[in-house]
């Protein structure tokens, strides 16, 4: 049958997925998806209409076999999807639950050009969360074992999060020893700081690790990069190669009066308190953050919306999001906004803060707010926003969180020598293969490109980890026979 033949299938309705009612889960960090049964899984696979060239793994970064695994699922294998998906995704568990999917392969779906596009991100989930007790080492690579490990080679990733950990799955399953350096306490990067537990369990990047570690990743966490280990120390230590994947962590401000009160927090902070702290588990865990019964988020990415939700889950009594256009221009996934509207969030569009007011103590007790409206495009593409000089009001707050953006981290490129950065310090990394100006070096994820997604940074971390293994092993042996077909990640 034609993908564009008239079918059964593209009339079956895609299947709803299962989630907390929204006035319980808003005061509970349970995650809120519940996930897909064998059932639910079998009947959305059925919709898949296993097109001979399909857009939706021309529209993943890691080019997935979408058609393939959704084909295991509806013949009931589901080891047998799972090592489909490993094939190129060492993150399974994670891509599918945060990943973007409605602006990659769900958004490439030929079903979605006259209805709804097959839940790849759902059945992704699925899939990863059925296999997830098992080891990932009969099927990262799609074979019956990992390749035998190489005692003469060894290779450093700086950083956990997804690029690194992709990088290092990649180049373990071909025997190439990798060693993980995580400057925090716990491995994961901002898989674990920055995603809230009810979007991304921390039980999930457990377990993925787990699988990281069965391969025989090494990892090290409370090194800092750049400080504790620096580039070249790696390069002198005997290190064949060095992936830099420390993401993009600096917080930006809003550069105004009254940013330093008691009160006004970044985006980062809060969410590293939260997450990483546990002070979503207060009193279970004694890492208690920051009380608050009138909360104001600046944003209106997935970051903010994370700051948001977090916020009235920690019990605050009102919890508005400020965003200075609308919320067409909102870069968050429709499905956090939708969730977080569900939930009781108030949305504040068109306004942008003026002021924070301080009490007598410095604690955050106001916050002056300017009206604005759009006006033409800017170089986003987006309609810019423009003040509405002389209208102004003041809302009640004690507690502000910025999530305007990030920067890079100068810790890198200020203790490598010869490391070429753009003029806000991002790293400038060859776009087909992650290397850097110094060779042997490579970098990718959100140090060079700037704060994106995940399957952006894995997709990067997948480029490098591929360019270091035909380096070290020769073309022959980088890839499997199974992954030799895919052919390179695109649109990371």
């Amino acid at each position: 049958m034609s993908a564009n033949a008239p079918s059964k299938k593209a009339k079956a309705p895609r299947t709803a997925m299962p989630e907390q009612d929204p006035k319980v889960r808003a005061r509970n960090f349970e995650e809120v998806a519940l996930g897909y049964t064998a059932d639910m899984a079998a009947a959305e696979a059925a919709r898949c209409l296993q097109c001979k060239k399909p857009a939706c793994r021309k529209g993943c970064p890691v080019e997935i076999d979408i058609p393939g695994f959704i084909k295991q699922i509806a013949a009931g294998d589901h080891d047998a999807a799972y090592a489909v998906l490993r094939e190129t995704n060492s993150l399974p568990a994670v891509c599918g639950r945060v990943c973007p999917q409605e602006n990659q392969c769900e958004g490439s779906c030929i079903l979605g050009k006259k209805g709804e596009p097959v839940a790849i991100g759902r059945l992704e989930r699925f899939v990863a969360d059925t296999y997830l007790a098992k080891s990932a080492c009969d099927t990262v690579t799609g074979g019956p074992a990992c390749a035998m490990a190489r005692d003469d080679l060894k290779v450093a990733c700086i950083g956990s999060g997804p690029s690194s950990l992709t990088c290092a799955g990649y180049l373990a399953a071909r025997g190439i020893p990798v060693t993980v350096f995580e400057a925090l306490h716990e491995v994961g990067g901002v898989l674990v700081y920055g995603i809230p537990e009810f979007r991304l369990p921390k039980a999930v990047v457990r377990q993925e690790v787990d699988a990281m570690k069965a391969l025989g990743v090494e990892f090290r966490t409370n090194w800092v990069g750049g400080k504790t280990i620096t580039v070249p120390e790696l390069l002198e230590a005997g290190y064949n190669a060095v992936f830099i994947g420390v993401g993009a962590g600096l917080p930006r401000f809003l550069g105004i009066p009254g940013e330093n009160l008691i009160g006004v927090f970044s985006a980062n902070e809060y969410l590293t308190r939260v997450n990483l702290g546990r002070a979503y588990k207060f009193p279970a865990a004694d890492t208690p953050t920051f009380p608050a019964r009138h909360v104001v988020v600046f944003g209106g990415g997935n970051v903010a919306m994370d700051s948001a939700r977090t916020a009235m889950r920690l019990g605050a009594e009102k919890v508005s999001l400020a965003y200075r256009r609308t919320e067409h221009e909102m870069p968050c996934r429709l499905e956090e906004l939708h969730h977080a509207k569900e939930e009781g969030l108030d949305i504040l569009c068109l306004n942008a803060p003026l002021e924070f007011i301080g009490d007598e103590n410095g604690r955050l007790k106001q916050i002056v707010m300017q009206k604005m409206m759009l006006g033409e495009p800017d170089a986003s593409g987006r309609c810019a926003p423009v003040a509405c000089q002389g209208d102004t009001c003041v809302l009640d707050a004690d507690m502000a969180i910025v999530a305007v953006g990030t920067g890079a981290n100068p810790l890198i490129s200020q203790t490598t020598p010869g490391l070429e950065t753009y003029r806000r310090g991002y790293i400038v990394a060859d776009a087909a293969t992650g290397e850097t100006s110094i060779p042997n070096v490579f970098a990718g994820g959100d140090i060079v490109t700037g704060a994106a997604t995940v399957i952006s940074a894995m997709g990067a971390g997948r480029r490098a980890a591929k360019a270091i293994a035909e380096r070290l092993l020769g073309a022959a042996a980088a890839d499997p026979p199974s992954a030799q077909t895919a052919g390179d990640p695109a649109g990371a």
